[in-house]
């Protein structure tokens, strides 16, 4: 069974800093590349930031790129997303994800609001 639970998110005023976490225990963390998600209200999900298995790649939406940092800790079985200067418009709720075996895999959630 892959498990997933997020934290970290809050209320910040804009120009701030989150650091969001995910941990995952309950399956081989270690070989899968991890995903970051966000919805925000009235919209679909839409992808974040990715980072490949050993950490040594990353990928991020254009609208984040400059801002967040997603990392990991195999050892820890835990992913990162290191969010500064943050605008209103990243308002949402964030999400962890995997895909294993051809299943998409989700953590519930942690809720991140950007506002003054």
């Amino acid at each position: 069974q892959v498990q997933l639970v997020e934290s970290g998110g809050g209320l910040v005023q804009p120009g701030g800093s989150l650091r969001l976490s995910c941990v995952a225990p309950g399956f081989t963390f270690r070989l899968y590349p991890m995903n970051w998600y966000r919805q925000a209200p009235g919209t679909e999900r839409e992808l974040v930031a990715s980072i490949w298995s050993t950490g040594s790649r990353t990928n991020y939406a254009d609208s984040v790129k400059g801002r967040f940092t997603i990392s990991r800790d195999n050892a820890e079985n835990t992913v990162y997303l290191q969010m500064n200067s943050l605008k209103p418009e990243d308002t949402g709720v964030y999400y962890c994800n995997t895909v294993v075996s051809g299943n998409g895999y989700w953590g519930q959630g942690t809720q991140v609001t950007v506002s003054s």
